[in-house]
């Protein structure tokens, strides 16, 4: 398979996977992922069934129905498959922001971890899932791969503070197998999560990340590789994932990613 096969094979993931909980709008060149009920937004991104150029008119038609719908005003595409695109939203007055896709070739051993490190696989009745699901919230309020002072007491106070239909709504995701989530724990509970998605044998690994106070120790990799072996076990035969920058995409090489592509990401400067 070429390159540009697997970065199709992405691309149809990117539009098949929001449609297992939404109700995708056409507009012009693009499709509009708008939420089927409660649960986190979606985007908008180009169609795959028809390529067409996209113009700036029409990225502000759909930034129009977004807020008519009270939903983020968010696109994604791939470069590769609509390289017309950020052009585009550049011009109907989005941030544009690229970032390293990655590809799985051979998947290299697990990094190594501090001693009494545990690496799972997180199940619906897990006892800490709301401190899991907290752990990327934190992460990416902090953003970046320098150690930190946030640690345990925000993630404590993020879990804290979620409500009982997000838990319930994700714990739906967990049991069905639409989602699956993992987690690196220590004395303290945990302090590395990252999930994954699978849709026809491919796979998207996505929001891992770390309290900033246990950084460089090897969770995050040690996380990214306990979900990339599990989406293997259950058929994934393409496993993907974006990087913030090179210099996190260069953590994921280590573990058998390579750099296949750019994902692309457009939003409102004040997002």
């Amino acid at each position: 398979m070429s390159e540009y096969q697997v970065i199709e094979r992405i691309d149809a993931f990117c539009d098949a996977m929001p449609r297992q909980r939404t109700h995708a709008q056409v507009i012009g060149p693009l499709v509009l992922f708008v939420p089927a009920g409660p649960g986190w937004p979606y985007y908008a991104r180009p169609r795959v069934d028809e390529r067409l150029p996209v113009r700036a008119a029409d990225v502000r038609s759909v930034r129009a129905r977004q807020r008519e719908l009270l939903i983020p005003e968010s696109f994604e595409w791939i470069e590769q498959t609509a390289p017309g695109m950020a052009a585009a939203a550049a011009a109907a007055g989005l941030l544009v922001h690229a970032h390293p896709l990655l590809v799985l070739g051979g998947l290299a051993p697990p990094p190594a971890v501090p001693p009494r490190s545990a690496i799972r696989v997180v199940g619906p009745s897990d006892p800490e899932l709301d401190l899991v699901w907290a752990v990327p919230g934190v992460a990416f309020g902090h953003p970046g791969t320098d150690i930190g002072e946030a640690g345990v007491v925000e993630r404590d106070k993020i879990a804290a503070d979620h409500d009982g239909g997000t838990i319930e709504i994700l714990r739906e995701r967990l049991r069905s197998g639409q989602s699956v989530l993992a987690a690196a724990s220590g004395a303290n509970g945990p302090l590395a999560a990252g999930s994954y998605q699978l849709v026809d044998g491919v796979a998207e690994i996505t929001g891992v990340g770390v309290l900033p106070a246990s950084r460089r120790q090897g969770l995050g990799g040690a996380v990214t590789h306990a979900l990339a072996a599990d989406a293997l076990a259950h058929g994934a035969n393409t496993v993907f994932l974006s990087a913030t920058d090179a210099t996190v995409a260069r953590i994921y090489a280590r573990l058998g990613f390579r750099q296949i592509g750019t994902a692309m990401i457009a939003e409102p400067a004040d997002a």
